[in-house]
């Protein structure tokens, strides 16, 4: 059998492709959004906000564009990759349950308003989702294996075990 595909390579393959997965996550989605609250504000970021219903669009579609470029770019050079998907999590889940789920149920619910679209239900709701759902389970891969080999994260902790490596020898 090629050792290629079983046995040690793979683990190692698997740890650097995860670069692949941070850069689709902080690369193509998160840092660019982000940038478009702020530059778009009025169609993405405070106005895209009014018209869901998010309390407070003013502060939370500036807020969420600054948190979206900081994680995104945390996870792009892997920088505290674990802790900067909790907040990009948070956001999917919001945005998740202010423009899927009143898609779904098709009519407003709660405070957060249903998009005018041809057709609503489950299939709809799907279609629209399935970035979102991407993205979020993105971030739970990246929450659960960390930033891979090819990370800020991995040469800190590359360096620190050389470092404990070099004092538990001197002992």
């Amino acid at each position: 059998m090629n050792s290629v595909f079983f046995g040690g390579h793979e683990a190692r393959a698997c740890a650097s492709a995860t670069i692949f997965i941070r850069l689709a996550v902080g690369l193509a989605v998160f840092f660019p959004e982000g940038l478009q609250k702020l530059l778009f504000a009025d169609i993405l970021g405070a106005g895209r906000f009014t018209g869901i219903g998010i309390p407070l669009p003013g502060f939370f579609g500036p807020f969420v564009g600054v948190v979206e470029i900081l994680c995104g770019l945390m996870i792009i050079f892997g920088i505290a990759t674990r802790l900067a998907t909790i907040p990009l999590m948070i956001t999917m889940c919001v945005a998740l349950l202010s423009t899927k789920l009143p898609i779904l149920l098709g009519h407003d619910w709660w405070i957060f308003h249903v998009s005018e679209m041809g057709r609503y239900g489950f299939w709809s709701a799907q279609h629209e989702a399935r970035a979102d759902m991407v993205m979020l389970l993105s971030l739970m891969f990246l929450f659960i294996t960390g930033a891979g080999r090819w990370s800020f994260d991995h040469w800190l902790w590359a360096r620190q075990n050389a470092r404990l490596g070099a004092s538990s020898t001197n002992s």
